[in-house]
C-alpha cells in the first residue's frame, strides 16, 4: 500500500490533514456511513470520519457512557476528551445506533467539563430506520436541514451543480474502490486483506481528490504488477460491526487466511453502489444512502443483507465467513446468530466472533478462535475431498 494510503489508515491525524488544516480548510468530523459526503465536499469542507484508533484507556469515555456499552463510541470521546480532535470545525452526530445517538449527549456533557472540546458547529442529523416512502421523504428533509446548517455557519452556498460534481467525484472513488476489491478476489493477488481494508479507512479520513489520486495510482501499480500464485490459504469474507483497525483482519492472515472481502462498517460493502445524476440530487442522495443500506439498523432487511453477503462470499470464492462483533453491538450480535445459521445451513462453514473494542481488545484469545476455526476448516475442506 503506498505509503500516504499507510498513513491515515493508522492515524486520526495523517500529514495530509494536518496539511489541509494549514491551508485553511475546514473540517468536520461525522460519526456514521449514513451521512452523505457530497454535501461537505460541495461547500469546500473536508469531512473526516471519527475514529477511536489510538486510545489508551476508557476514564473518560467510562465516565459520560457507562459501563455496559459498545467501546466504539467510548473511545470516540475518550479521544475527543483527551483533545485529540481539536482540529476540528464541527461534527455532525448520527442515529448509526442509539449508542451513537448518545454521543450528541455525552459529547456535549463532556464538553462542560473539558473547556474546548465542542466544536463551534455541531450538527444532529437523524436517519430513519425504514425505507418506505415516509422515511425516504423525512430523510430527505433532514439532508436539506444539514445543507442549510452548513451553509449558515460556514457562509457558503451548497448549489445543486456543486452537489453534482460532488456526486460525480464520490462516484469515481466507489469504482476504484470496488476495482480494488476485484484485484484483491484474485489467484496469487499482490493485495493482502489488510491493505485492501486500510485503503478503504484512509478514503473516510483524507481530501476525496488526494485519496482518489492516490488510490488510482496503486490501483495501476497493482494491475501491472506479475501475479504469481502463492501457497493456497483459506479464503475468507469478514462481516459484522463498525471496526476502524486492521487488527482482526491481520491476526486472520497471521494464522494462515486470505481476507479476499469484507462487509464492516468502514468496509467497502457499499462501493457498488454510485448515486444517480439525472434529477434532483438531494433526492438522489437520499436513495443511495437510505434505499440502499444494508445495516443491521434498518428494518425488514434481513433478507436483503444476507443475500448482499451470500453474493459476495460467492464472487470471492470465500472458503468460509467470519462475523465480528464489539461487544454490547446488539445489532449485530443478534444478526450474526441469524446469518451464521443461514451460511451453515447452505454448508458455508462460519464462526462468530465477540471482541473488545481499542485498549481491552483481546488478541490472544481471539487468535486462539481463528486458529481453531481455520484448522476445523482446513479438515471440513479434507472430508470433503475424500467423499
Amino acid at each position: 500500500m503506498r505509503k500516504l494510503l499507510n498513513q491515515a489508515a493508522f492515524s486520526i491525524h495523517p500529514p495530509a490533514i494536518e496539511e489541509w488544516k494549514e491551508s485553511g480548510g475546514r473540517i468536520v468530523g461525522y460519526t456514521c456511513s449514513f451521512m452523505p459526503l457530497e454535501i461537505m465536499d460541495a461547500a469546500g469542507i473536508l469531512p473526516v470520519r471519527l475514529r477511536g484508533v489510538g486510545t489508551e484507556g476508557m476514564g473518560i469515555g467510562d465516565t459520560y457512557f457507562g459501563p455496559f456499552i459498545c467501546r466504539f463510541p467510548k473511545a470516540l470521546l475518550q479521544n475527543v476528551g483527551q483533545g485529540r480532535y481539536r482540529f476540528l470545525d464541527g461534527a455532525v452526530i448520527s442515529t448509526g445506533c442509539d449508542a451513537l445517538r448518545r454521543m450528541d449527549d455525552c459529547w456535549r456533557k463532556a464538553g462542560e467539563d473539558i473547556p474546548g472540546i465542542v466544536p463551534s458547529f455541531f450538527h444532529y442529523f437523524d436517519v430513519p430506520q425504514k425505507v418506505e416512502a415516509h422515511a425516504r421523504q423525512w430523510f430527505s428533509g433532514q439532508i436539506r436541514k444539514l445543507i442549510r446548517a452548513v451553509e449558515e455557519h460556514f457562509g457558503v452556498r451548497v448549489s445543486d451543480e456543486a452537489l453534482k460534481e460532488a456526486i460525480r467525484m464520490r462516484n469515481r472513488i466507489r469504482v476504484l474502490l470496488w476495482k480494488l476489491e476485484g484485484l484483491r478476489r484474485r489467484p496469487g493477488s499482490e493485495v493482502s486483506g489488510a491493505e485492501a481494508f486500510g485503503a478503504v479507512i484512509a478514503g473516510a479520513v483524507l481530501p476525496p481528490e488526494l485519496f482518489e489520486q492516490e488510490l488510482a495510482a496503486w490501483i495501476a501499480e497493482l494491475e501491472e504488477g506479475a501475479q504469481q500464485e502463492s501457497r493456497p490459504r483459506p479464503r475468507i469474507l469478514v462481516g459484522g460491526s463498525v471496526s476502524d483497525d486492521l487488527e482482526l483482519i491481520n491476526l486472520l492472515e497471521q494464522a494462515g487466511a486470505r481476507v479476499v472481502a469484507e462487509n464492516l462498517c468502514f468496509g467497502v460493502r457499499h462501493a457498488e453502489d454510485r448515486v444517480a445524476l439525472e434529477g434532483d440530487p438531494v433526492d438522489n442522495l437520499t436513495a443511495r444512502y437510505l434505499s440502499e443500506s444494508v445495516c443491521p439498523r434498518m428494518f425488514g432487511n434481513y433478507k436483503t443483507r444476507f443475500k448482499l453477503l451470500r453474493e459476495k462470499a460467492r464472487d470471492a470464492g470465500a472458503d468460509a465467513v467470519i462475523l465480528e462483533n464489539v461487544r454490547f453491538c446488539d445489532l449485530h450480535a443478534s444478526e450474526n446468530g441469524l446469518l451464521e445459521h443461514d451460511f451453515e445451513k447452505m454448508g458455508i462453514p462460519c464462526m462468530r466472533l465477540e471482541r473488545e473494542y481499542g485498549p481491552l481488545s483481546e488478541g490472544g484469545r481471539l487468535n486462539m478462535r481463528i486458529t481453531a476455526f481455520l484448522e476445523n476448516l482446513q479438515w471440513r475442506k479434507g472430508v470433503r475431498r475424500a467423499s
